[in-house]
């Protein structure tokens, strides 16, 4: 069924409770937060201005990393209010919590028109565990309910689903804003039917994560491609030698039943012919996480499908990108989801920036629908400075996925049907 959208609401006067993904990057610069990447904030603006034009009252929620039930100030939505002003051009009021006295009395001042953005609804555990009670405080300040929040959307969290139902269940509507629209739109629509021949390139560290995704893909797609990590298991499961490579040993059966169905389905199979490998070597340092910081030694182009024993592959080598780009060159609907490779190292770029140029080439040259499936394949074309030349760029990571596999996102089915 179709969802409800912000274009069939009449809000004028109303207290719009709209749950938007402000989980933007942040670094510490001279002791202050700083917003790295503002993407996810300026996807929303469309959204914003056209219920603001229609004189609702905008009460924004939203989370940002995981406090863990605490007031942790590195991920307060602070900075995320004083940068949402400067892009809507208007004032945006912060409220330093998401429920209580404070929140009330300010949205009860409101205006048709005002902005206000609540505190990380993740300082409280019960957003996580979808409490009724606080979902209730969240819904009191609630007339009408908007999600523009796709990347959240497959969590069933109190903001996401909790705060829908109890709007709904008062009489209230629940709609969706126009990026989670597009969202449904290019990832739902577009890819149900899509113009052939369709080609897919899933890439990434696991086959364990893309399985659903490529079990479902192997019922529509013409080809599909495939690199990153993920594909030494592949590789591994064909016999060959895959030396240091990142592999997932128990999944073998699983990539070989996927082989097993693309040939019966007659869907084209490609996986890379050639590589870049390097000898992985530990450190002593640390990286932001805490995890070892690994040095890439002896880097170099491989043309054996079997990996040298001391060598990981860390990207496609440049007859694959070749052969993947030909196949894009042909296609009347891509969908791009997970890089070639470790491409945040330029050493190991090459393969996700040519199959970056190779979809452009084909949207702008060919007319091409090109779909980017979230996550690392959108900061790489973001990296390459492409990201305005693809037909549609995800903001959804896990939630992208999700709905490829065929899943019902709560987020999603918590909205009023129209």
């Amino acid at each position: 069924m179709p969802k409800l959208t912000v274009k069939d609401l009449n809000v004028r006067g109303k207290r719009v409770f709209i749950r938007v993904d402000y989980n933007v990057p942040m670094e510490e610069k001279d002791g202050q937060m700083v917003i790295t990447d503002d993407t996810r904030i300026v996807e929303t603006l469309p959204t914003l201005r056209l219920l603001i034009e229609q004189g609702g009252k905008l009460i924004l929620a939203a989370h940002m990393g995981r406090p863990k039930g605490k007031r942790e100030a590195s991920m307060s939505l602070r900075p995320v209010a004083v940068k949402l002003e400067d892009l809507l051009g208007r004032p945006v009021a912060f409220v330093d919590d998401c429920i209580g006295e404070k929140v009330e009395k300010i949205v009860g001042a409101m205006e048709p028109g005002d902005v206000v953005l609540l505190e990380n609804v993740r300082y409280y555990n019960e957003e996580e565990a979808n409490d009724p009670a606080f979902a209730e405080k969240l819904a009191k300040v609630a007339d009408v309910y908007v999600n523009d929040a796709f990347g959240a959307a497959h969590r069933a969290h109190a903001s996401t689903e909790g705060v829908a139902r109890l709007v709904a269940k008062r009489g209230g509507q629940c709609a969706a804003g126009l990026l989670m629209e597009r969202e449904l739109k290019f990832l739902g629509e577009e890819l149900d039917k899509p113009a052939r021949p369709f080609v897919v390139i899933l890439g990434g560290a696991k086959v364990s994560d893309k399985i659903q995704v490529i079990d479902r893909l192997l019922e529509k797609a013409d080809s599909i491609l495939i690199g990153g990590a993920m594909a030494y298991t592949f590789r591994l499961a064909q016999g060959c030698q895959t030396g240091k490579s990142l592999i997932e040993a128990d999944k073998t059966d699983v990539a070989k039943a996927a082989l097993a169905k693309a040939k019966e389905r007659g869907v084209k199979f490609l996986l890379p012919v050639d590589d870049v490998v390097a000898v992985p070597v530990k450190t002593d340092k640390l990286d932001k996480k805490g995890k070892p910081v690994i040095d890439y030694q002896d880097v170099r182009i491989n043309t054996d499908l079997n990996c040298p024993a001391d060598a990981a592959g860390l990207d496609i080598g440049p007859a694959t990108a070749a052969a993947f780009s030909q196949e894009v060159a042909g296609a009347k609907t891509i969908l791009w989801n997970g890089p070639m490779g470790l491409f945040e190292d330029k050493r190991f770029a090459e393969g996700t920036n040519a199959v970056a140029r190779a979809v452009v080439d084909a949207t702008q040259k060919s007319g091409a629908k090109s779909i980017i499936g979230g996550g690392d394949s959108v900061k790489a074309l973001n990296k390459a400075r492409l990201g305005d030349k693809v037909t549609f760029m995800s903001t959804g990571g896990g939630a992208s996925l999700e709905f490829l596999e065929g899943q019902v996102l709560p987020g999603v089915a918590a909205l009023s049907d129209r």
